[in-house]
């Protein structure tokens, strides 16, 4: 088979098992974070390669404030948003975090304005730019986290969107007009909020595991009314800061049945996204919170990463009920596994790169690693996969393209100006690379 034609077993396997509940999305659309299907894997073909400041940029757009939202894309629209804060005083500053306990590593901000952002497309020009909520006081946030990190879900003629405690939104994606807002769903994040949401029919579902509650609600499209909330069943440990997380739920259909598979802290669930009940759980066997990497899907198996302290990759076969625990964890993995990027799976084979670097493949069925190597930089961005080519992007702003396969090969170092923390987004023949400060729109000329 030629290195650069995804398997069609693979195809097929994923149309049977793995569907994301929404309404049909054209082939060039990216409506949520981690596109269609939500695994950072696309159909699309001719996207560029090689890019550079100067080279195979069709447009740059700087985005004022401060958001690692991925960009999500239906259209001529693309959305994202971006939290503009009043800068404190080191003096304020220090005074704010001495009264906070566990301090290190976290920052504060003034007043912020979190916003909604809509840019053409084509133009890179914005469209909309609606403030959703203005919040007075914010809690702190970690530094390598900002108070815009969820991604934002489209959904026919709405978009959706979620900062955490700070407040949920719906817009009108043609005028730009706030639908409804929640800000009553409350929870302490620690080190800010970074839970995506995602849609399933009339539903919008989303994480809210705090170091003081921990559950999953679904709200209602139309009203933002909470249709079901599910409190977290799993025994976690008695610390508070060790029972937060910030995963993005993953929609799966399977046995005619809409499951949502949910990381948290020290397990992962399966809901019906129909009710809220809870289908089995599995306990990663160790402890595992602050939960970020998006899970992926190959067949009826999950692969879930838990992050804090030491990453571990379970492999958990989805068929079950209960606690499966003891009887549908097929593989565990404690080697280099991600705490922030997602994984990516293609051919049978699963894609990841720790946070420090170290990029791995391994056998999907097996857990057996195929090959290992070194790639420049930290990384917090989740991977792309198209066309046999695999993208990751490091906090430097480069963006290593490797060969998907049996051999670990570069095909292209790629470099721009400032940090990329978002993941990347592809439509059309397009990729789309938010960095801290602009939105870049690249394209093989």
């Amino acid at each position: 088979m030629s290195p650069i034609s995804p398997d069609f077993a693979r195809i097929l396997m994923l149309a049977l098992f793995l569907s994301v509940s929404a309404p049909a999305i054209a082939d060039d659309e990216w409506p949520q974070f981690r596109g269609p299907d939500g695994q950072g894997v696309t159909s699309l073909t001719g996207l560029p390669l090689t890019w550079s400041e100067t080279d195979n940029v069709v447009w740059k757009a700087t985005i004022h404030g401060e958001g690692h939202s991925s960009p999500v894309i239906s259209g001529d629209q693309i959305w994202l948003t971006t939290a503009i804060a009043e800068p404190l005083s080191e003096t304020e500053m220090q005074q704010r975090l001495a009264a906070v306990k566990n301090s290190q590593g976290l920052s504060l901000a003034g007043t912020l304005s979190l916003q909604a952002l809509c840019l053409s497309r084509d133009t890179g020009r914005i469209l909309h730019q609606v403030t959703l909520f203005t919040v007075e006081t914010p809690e702190p946030k970690h530094a390598l986290n900002s108070y815009a990190s969820p991604t934002p879900v489209i959904c026919r003629d709405r978009v959706f969107f979620h900062f955490g405690t700070y407040g949920t939104a719906a817009v009108n994606r043609e005028t730009g007009a706030v639908l409804w807002k929640n800000d009553r769903l409350k929870l302490d994040h620690q080190n800010g909020p970074g839970s995506s949401p995602v849609v399933w029919e009339d539903l919008m579902i989303v994480h809210l595991d705090g170091t003081d509650s921990q559950s999953i609600a679904a709200l209602k499209q139309e009203t933002g009314e909470i249709a079901w909330q599910t409190k977290r069943s799993g025994e976690m440990d008695p610390t508070p800061e060790l029972q937060k997380a910030y995963g993005t739920p993953l929609l799966v259909e399977l046995q005619d049945r809409p499951l949502v598979i949910s990381p948290a802290a020290n397990w992962v669930y399966a809901y019906d996204a129909r009710d809220g009940k809870e289908v089995w759980k599995a306990s990663y066997g160790k402890l595992g919170f602050s939960t970020v990497p998006r899970p992926v899907v190959v067949g009826d198996t999950v692969y879930v990463a838990t992050s804090y302290m030491q990453s571990r990759l379970l492999a958990v076969n989805m068929t079950g009920t209960g606690d499966v625990t003891s009887s549908h964890i097929r593989w565990m993995s404690d080697k280099q596994i991600p705490q922030k990027p997602s994984l990516v799976a293609w051919d049978k084979k699963l894609y990841f790169v720790s946070d420090k670097g170290i990029v791995r493949c391994l056998n999907a069925e097996t857990g057996d690693e195929v090959w290992f190597e070194r790639l420049p930089g930290d990384y917090s961005a989740s991977p792309l996969a198209a066309e046999g080519r695999l993208y990751f992007c490091n906090q430097d702003g480069v963006c290593t393209v490797l060969r998907a396969g049996d051999q670990f090969e570069v095909l292209a170092t790629n470099k721009l100006d400032s940090a990329i923390m978002a993941s990347p987004a592809a439509a059309g023949q397009s990729i789309f690379l938010r960095t801290a400060t602009a939105l870049y729109r690249i394209e093989q000329k």
